[in-house]
């Protein structure tokens, strides 16, 4: 999981640099042009044009890639991509997540087990989809539902997949 995580939020992180490395030539072969453009979004945004220009020119004079970044293209130090920071949280909460499933295991009889994992394991995820809602003030329902639906697919996926290959219980 951890690994999937770093290797998609590193193409992000590579998207954004190659976006950046565009900006700075822009920036630097046609200035005027990328002035008329960040006036254009502050225009967009509800300024008027003098105020609007006056901005662009001040934020341009101060660090015009950055300013480019983020109100051009979305990029700012808080929410650029950042790999590893994106693999230890996964892997965090991947093991934190398979701590309960594995305490079932722990507690049922064998003949008991594919229900009462795959039962736990779709509770356990709903309980950790309404605490990341709560926690993040996201309405609750449609997270518990998204997380439940796309962990029983996940799971009825690899079920169907063992059974294909030979390897289910």
């Amino acid at each position: 999981m951890a690994a999937g995580e770093y290797v998609s939020v590193s193409s992000q992180a590579d998207t954004e640099r190659a976006d950046l490395a565009r900006e700075s030539k822009e920036l630097a072969t046609n200035p005027e042009q990328e002035h008329a453009e960040l006036m254009s979004i502050y225009v967009k945004r509800g300024l008027d044009e003098p105020l609007a220009s006056s901005v662009a020119t001040q934020l341009m004079t101060r660090d015009a890639l950055s300013a480019h970044a983020r109100d051009e293209l979305g990029i700012s130090d808080t929410l650029a991509a950042k790999p590893v920071q994106a693999a230890f949280a996964s892997a965090a909460t991947f093991a934190a997540g398979a701590a309960f499933p594995l305490l079932v295991v722990l507690l049922l009889p064998n003949a008991a087990l594919m229900w009462g994992v795959a039962s736990s394991s779709l509770l356990f995820l709903a309980l950790l989809g309404l605490l990341a809602a709560r926690v993040g003030g996201a309405p609750v329902l449609p997270s518990v539902t998204r997380v439940s639906c796309w962990g029983a697919l996940a799971m009825a996926l690899t079920a169907i997949i063992g059974a294909f290959i030979g390897a289910s219980v």
